[in-house]
């Protein structure tokens, strides 16, 4: 139903890279107009109960309820992060592009869902003994996301949501402070329960909010996770329902936690042949979009955009690998908005991460 949302969404050229000769290609475009049009997602979903994927352990038949009565604040978009990440990115396109046209009707949205009454209730489902592990480290790292954009935005709306949201901030820092001194091996994989992405997200947050413990805890654990890492297989990548790749991920947080000399050695040994101006990458191919899991390396590809960008900019040798970043946003861009809810639901926030992350130049 979105389909013609974005036809006109986007201006990007989808020029094919070879494998022996690169071009420069168009940067993908983000303006008021465009604008617009990714916030029609998340206002299309955020209250949309059903269909619905609850990850619940029950313990008895008591434990059944409605997903708006177990999560009346993040209950829509399918499934609890990525309403989650819906709410960030309403909030992130509210501190961009405050006159967007649907302002008013997202800052309604955003007031009615993370009201203090509605995070309570999320907070007392978090603190059951059976979830305990509920989103690790997933919804965890989205939810600190969430928090670092509430603090950081300059409005009276972002004040209040920050103040209600706190109570399920400082238990989501909590669980972390608990889970990361226990977690003796990384899991290296491109879904959910990557390491490396929950505690990039979790680093972000804590740099901006000032939580030292917490900021010194993650930098503890990359480096003891990562820091003898050789030779990442690249070309092993994607696996068939990745949506995040495990090698730049583990570079993305290694880019925050070491200094720029240090990483800038650590990475020539990880992934040897990336400093190579000649380095190929080509976008994850979906085949069918219909599918929940098959159309998740839409979102490898606006993930491993985000993370190449953070490369450039934190080495600035490493420049053209913007152009495959542009490369693998453009070829999957024009794809977020293709009438099947099990990629709307979640990839435009994915997309729109990747754009801001983008060069200031290109936005």
């Amino acid at each position: 139903m979105y389909r013609c949302l974005l036809i006109l969404c986007f201006s990007i050229s989808c020029q094919k890279v070879s494998e022996t000769e690169k071009q420069t290609i168009v940067p993908p475009f983000l303006d008021l107009e465009q604008a617009n049009r990714l916030a029609a997602l998340p206002l299309a979903c955020l209250q949309q109960e059903y269909p619905n994927k609850l990850s619940q352990t029950l313990i008895d038949s008591s434990s059944l309820a409605s997903p708006k009565e177990l999560h009346p604040a993040f209950y829509g978009c399918f499934d609890w992060h990525s309403s989650v990440h819906g709410h960030w990115m309403l909030v992130r396109l509210l501190k961009e592009f405050p006159t967007i046209d649907r302002a008013e009707e997202a800052r309604e949205r955003l007031k009615s869902n993370i009201s203090a009454t509605n995070i309570l209730a999320e907070l007392n489902y978090f603190q059951r003994q059976e979830e305990n592990s509920f989103e690790r480290t997933y919804g965890w790292a989205w939810l600190l996301k969430l928090a670092e954009e509430l603090h950081t935005w300059d409005d009276p709306l972002g004040r209040e949501l920050w103040k209600n949201l706190e109570p399920l901030t400082n238990l989501t820092i909590s669980r972390y402070l608990d889970f990361l001194p226990k977690l003796r091996y990384p899991i290296r994989v491109g879904e959910h329960t990557n390491t490396a992405f929950g505690l990039t997200f979790a680093w972000d947050y804590a740099v901006a909010a000032g939580k030292k413990e917490l900021q010194e805890l993650i930098r503890d654990r990359a480096i003891s996770f990562y820091k003898d890492d050789k030779q990442c297989p690249i070309t092993w990548e994607p696996s068939g329902y990745d949506f995040l790749s495990p090698c730049l991920e583990e570079i993305d947080i290694m880019r925050r936690v070491l200094d720029q000399e240090t990483f800038s050695d650590w990475i020539e040994t990880f992934m040897p042949g990336l400093q190579q101006s000649s380095f190929e990458l080509l976008p994850g191919e979906v085949s069918d979009r219909s599918d929940g899991k098959l159309v998740h390396l839409d979102g490898v590809n606006f993930s491993r955009a985000w993370c190449l960008y953070g490369i450039a900019r934190t080495l600035p040798e490493y420049q053209y690998l913007e152009n495959i970043a542009h490369h693998h946003v453009n070829y999957s861009l024009s794809n977020i908005i293709d009438g099947g809810y099990e990629g709307e639901h979640w990839l435009a926030s994915f997309a729109l991460y990747a754009l801001f992350e983008a060069p200031d130049q290109y936005k």
